[in-house]
């Protein structure tokens, strides 16, 4: 039976990036009470501290767009006198005000990453093994406050996976660690949990796992320290630690909850590093980079996320492990509106899927096949505004055996809900209303904030087509 532990998570300081104070005068250097203030002094604002120098890159990178002020606020969806005021250190500089200077200056997440961490240092920063197993132990005995949104999230999984790069940049390239190590019976028999636990989550959605897998990392990491096992079983631990980690962070992210997931991400990388393994840490990365595409604005960071994994993996990483990479990187490219180079990733996956099956494909990866990759295909061309491709592929996923009603409810409710968003987009009211109402039953099996959150999105699509009988009627059923 797998053990319940009543255990939460707490922020922990994370490696982040560091902004340098400058020491002459701001330009435009007045605080709130009318003083002059030095660019030596950071401005605090909601609490946190925020350095001059944040607000001099906002301004220089916005007069490097030679963009004109009222062109620039109307693109970023503020009154120009506000964001002038932004500029001056007279309002505070919020996420939606940083992110909407990355979307419009096209900066990467830049300045919402610099909010996000104002004051520690820099990024990149090597991980030690001390620092690894605090972090860890302070996420299973901690409580479980979601504390970041969305944006700061994003900003901060963006750090945690240069500090994952930095820290394995001089192991060199470790074998993977095998399915199953000498040691007790009891750290055997982690990896049958885990990887019921990856199934459940398949087919009852997130409510269960969140609870599940806290209480498995909470068990590997007394393991770890109890100082009971050699080096091999140690380091076989750690990258459990990373695949429990992972499955925490994607469970409270599918429960709506960004800043818990982000510090499971960051805790499953510090543990993927411990134990040497470019292949767990990469597989979490994919996982943070669907957070990242999902929150308006950080599509460019999951980008980012997803180079670096395959960055780290490159010499190591079977064909399916390259395809479910590419797959997630046309996914999160579609988002950004990269049409050409969104295409050349799917077909980078496809091309590796034909390689077949191999030997050395972790298990993890077990639901990457051609029907998923058509599916993410699919999700592409909807998002790309081609509903007629995205109907296309959503085709080719079913042809290829997806079989998402009787293994992957959970996420079929999603793709069954974009493609009727697709049919809706086509004008066929009633192909839209018939995979409306399969979404539906797959959705009424699983417990997931995130399907339902898509279900409803199609329900206000519906909305305006009331007029039509089955449209009225599946509105009605609720």
């Amino acid at each position: 039976m797998i053990s319940r532990f009543d255990a939460g998570v707490i922020s922990f300081s994370l490696d982040v990036f560091a902004l340098c104070v400058r020491t002459s005068t701001h330009r435009h250097g007045l605080g709130d009470n009318g003083m002059p203030r030095s660019s030596t002094d950071p401005k605090r604002e909601g609490g946190e501290v925020v350095p001059d120098r944040l607000r001099d890159d906002m301004r220089e990178a916005r007069r490097s767009s030679r963009m004109v002020w009222a062109s620039f606020a109307r693109e970023a969806g503020f009154g120009e006198a506000y964001l002038r005021n932004v500029e001056n250190g007279n309002r505070s500089v919020t996420e939606q005000v940083a992110a909407a200077y990355d979307r419009v200056l096209d900066t990467g997440g830049r300045f919402v990453s610099a909010l996000a961490s104002p004051s520690r240092c820099t990024p990149g920063a090597t991980w030690n093994p001390s620092e690894t197993m605090a972090a860890l132990t302070e996420l299973v005995k901690g409580s479980s406050v979601d504390r970041r949104g969305f944006l700061s999230a994003g900003a901060a999984l963006s750090v945690s996976a240069g500090s994952w790069a930095s820290a394995l940049a001089g192991d060199g390239e470790h074998e993977r660690v095998r399915d199953q190590p000498d040691g007790r019976t009891l750290v055997a028999h982690i990896d049958d949990r885990l990887a019921h636990l990856r199934r459940l989550d398949d087919e009852l959605g997130s409510g269960e796992v969140y609870q599940l897998a806290r209480g498995e990392l909470s068990l590997i990491v007394r393991l770890i320290t109890s100082g009971n096992y050699d080096t091999s079983t140690r380091t076989h631990l750690h990258s459990m630690a990373s695949e429990a980690a992972r499955q925490v962070a994607w469970a409270a992210f599918d429960q709506g909850r960004p800043g818990i997931a982000q510090r499971f991400f960051d805790g499953a990388l510090r543990a993927s590093a411990e134990g040497n393994d470019r292949i767990s840490g990469a597989y979490a990365l994919s996982f943070a980079a669907i957070q990242c595409y999902s929150t308006p604005g950080q599509a460019g960071q999951a980008v980012s996320l997803l180079e670096t994994a395959c960055d780290q993996v490159k010499r190591n990483a079977t064909p399916r492990m390259r395809a479910m990479l590419a797959a997630r990187t046309a996914r999160a490219l579609s988002v950004t509106g990269d049409r050409k180079e969104c295409a050349r990733q799917l077909l980078v996956a496809r091309q590796a899927l034909d390689h077949g099956p191999h030997e050395d494909d972790p298990k993890t990866l077990y639901w990457v096949d051609h029907g998923e990759i058509e599916m993410i295909a699919g999700s592409a061309a909807l998002r790309l505004g081609d509903p007629a491709e995205a109907l296309r592929r959503f085709e080719a996923g079913l042809a290829a055996s997806y079989r998402g009603d009787e293994e992957y409810p959970r996420s079929h409710a999603i793709y069954l809900a974009r493609a009727a968003e697709a049919h809706l987009a086509m004008h066929d009211l009633d192909a839209s209303v018939e995979t409306a109402r399969h979404a539906a039953r797959c959705l009424g099996v699983v417990d997931s904030a995130r399907s339902a959150t898509e279900l409803s999105g199609l329900r206000e699509k519906l909305a305006v087509h009331t007029a039509h009988s089955g449209v009225r009627e599946f509105l009605q059923d609720g």
